[in-house]
């Protein structure tokens, strides 16, 4: 069994150049100095104390240890294990361990020549480095395509399409949702999920959801008249809602675009709904606002009924999966039936996503389902196809 502290009096070593890296230690108090190489060749690294992280370079890489680790004035220490570093690393993002590779590395190149040696450094393995290069060139790539992202953003590489939303009873388009769509110079069309989730990984996300709310005003804005306009709903996330006070942000863009803010519709995730308090307020702020709100993708794994009679949402929209479903399983239209009639009852609005077939179009019609969205309805276009309410 591992010890769970270790006292050390002045002058013991902790470990041994060249010794198998064992564990990290975390210095909880005392000074320890580190030394590489002895005789003439030897050099002094620096000392460290209360707080440092002492040996953890050879256990992140499995090398040996390249210098010794004496303890300048009486130490007690805490044994970190490498499976404990090592489950960090390997959830950490890729980029931060291509980073923390390269500084490895460097490390110890460095001081294999301030040693006057020649040769490769201990740990430089052909092999792992070949392999840390196909992983560190991931990293890169990600790195590389989230500076082309912010380059998209800030030279209107950006494009905001809009996919319609029917009112089924009517026939008519009664509102869209804005989707942000790139296409990159070289590599063509890059997927939404790609560079949305470089952008959520990073702030990224805030710049590029303000511009699809301004992209969407101006849009409206453009169509004519205030009493003709249809809605546009405009999905946020978590980050967004955490960093920038979502609500302002919609009613100053539709302000200056000279429409109601009303024409603009939040779309929040159903993740989002577990923290309850805050997604409740939110909802609140809108509705002070004339803002509406909609919880998407509803169904897809976080559905819970005792959030939802909390949460005053305007509209709730069915993931597109039950509506695939719907004609070919009768359990699937037998949840599809009761949702509808759930979300009636709590005086929300229903939008059924993945809209495919005229099949599907009629079985919603029939369980009175309010929206139909999906390609049977029309893909999404840019504003220029985009068409007033004809109230």
């Amino acid at each position: 069994m591992a010890e769970a502290r270790i006292e050390l009096g002045a002058g013991a070593v902790v470990f041994r150049e060249g010794d198998p890296p064992t564990s990290a230690f975390l210095i909880e108090s005392g000074e320890v100095e580190l030394v590489s190489g002895s005789g003439p060749t030897q050099v002094r690294l620096g000392r460290l104390g209360p707080g440092d992280l002492l040996g953890e370079m050879a256990v992140i890489d499995a090398a040996s240890r390249t210098a010794t680790a004496r303890a300048v004035s009486p130490c007690v220490l805490i044994p970190v294990a490498r499976d404990q570093l090592q489950e960090r690393i390997d959830g950490a993002d890729p980029v931060v361990r291509a980073l923390l590779r390269g500084q490895l590395q460097r490390y110890r190149s460095a001081l294999h020549r301030l040693r006057g040696l020649e040769g490769p450094a201990p740990g430089d393995d052909p092999a792992a480095l070949a392999a840390a290069r196909v992983e560190d060139g991931g990293a890169l790539d990600k790195i590389r395509l989230e500076t082309q992202l912010r380059a998209a953003l800030e030279n209107g590489g950006l494009e905001v399409r809009y996919q319609p939303i029917l009112e089924i009873a009517s026939g008519r388009i009664a509102g869209y949702e804005a989707l942000v769509r790139w296409e990159h110079p070289e590599r063509g069309v890059v997927s939404p999920a790609e560079f949305i989730r470089i952008a959520e990984e990073t702030s990224l996300i805030v710049p590029v959801g303000h511009h699809v709310f301004e992209a969407a005003c101006a849009a409206l804005a453009a169509l004519g008249p205030a009493s003709d306009l249809p809605f546009v709903a405009v999905n946020v996330s978590a980050r967004q809602l955490a960093e920038v006070d979502v609500v302002a942000t919609v009613a100053d863009c539709a302000t200056r675009a000279g429409i109601p803010p009303s024409a603009i519709k939040i779309e929040i995730t159903e993740s989002l709904t577990l923290d309850v308090e805050a997604v409740a307020a939110l909802i609140a702020r809108a509705h002070a606002r004339g803002i509406k709100v909609a919880l998407d993708d509803f169904g897809t794994g976080f559905s819970n009924l005792g959030h939802l009679h909390r949460l005053r949402f305007d509209t709730v929209k069915l993931d597109q999966g039950f509506v695939r479903q719907m004609l070919e399983a009768p359990r699937c239209h037998a949840i599809v039936q009761a949702i509808t009639t759930m979300v009636a009852a709590l005086d929300a609005d229903m939008v059924a996503e993945g809209v495919e077939t005229a099949g599907q179009l009629e079985a919603l019609r029939a369980l009175g389902c309010r929206y139909a969205q999906g390609w049977l309805i029309g893909k999404a276009e840019p504003a220029s196809a985009m068409l007033p309410a004809r109230r």
